[in-house]
């Protein structure tokens, strides 16, 4: 018999793994685009606050591991977490190779006004802090949706006020 502390849902097994691959898709592809970009002459802002989205992130998904692996996940939040990953492209793909991680801009370029970014200033970041909710939604982790999402929150403040400053013509 197996102790409910090793138990693995299935469900939860395949999410959080493709949730992970994705993640470790995107840090190849924006390292990939930060190459490019640095190529073309781009500047980096805002990187004294970077390591703290990196220790966020990496902490809200380990967390999920840890918390959420025995638990049947909810259809219907993982249909919204689907929902939010069909925007997620939609804004990676609007981007293209202007998407990265980090705030790198191209001096003389103007910001992307195409797609998502037509309605929102911010799209990629509405999505993100959508998904640090909904995912451990969808393993009934209420608490830990809520403290995740109030750090990212945090963390977000300091780098949109860093990202408007570096896109704005003054700048």
């Amino acid at each position: 018999m197996i102790p409910d502390w090793l138990h693995l849902d299935p469900l939860a097994v395949v999410v959080l793994t493709l949730v992970t691959v994705q993640r470790l898709a995107e840090l190849v592809y924006s390292r990939f685009n930060e190459a490019r970009l640095k190529l073309s002459g781009g500047v980096e802002h805002g990187a004294s606050h970077y390591p703290a989205i990196v220790a966020l992130h990496a902490s809200w998904l380990i967390g999920l591991w840890i918390t959420a692996i025995g638990t049947q996940p909810s259809h219907g939040w993982l249909a919204i977490f689907l929902a939010l990953q069909m925007l997620r492209i939609w804004v990676l793909g609007t981007l293209g190779s202007r998407w990265t991680t980090r705030i790198i801009v191209l001096p003389g370029k103007p910001p992307i006004r195409s797609g998502p970014y037509r309605a929102l200033s911010h799209p990629n970041y509405a999505v993100v802090a959508a998904e640090i909710f909904v995912l451990p939604m969808a393993f009934g982790l209420i608490t830990y949706a809520v403290i995740f999402s109030l750090l990212n929150a945090a963390v977000l403040a300091l780098r949109i006020r860093s990202e408007n400053a570096a896109l704005s013509p003054t700048h």
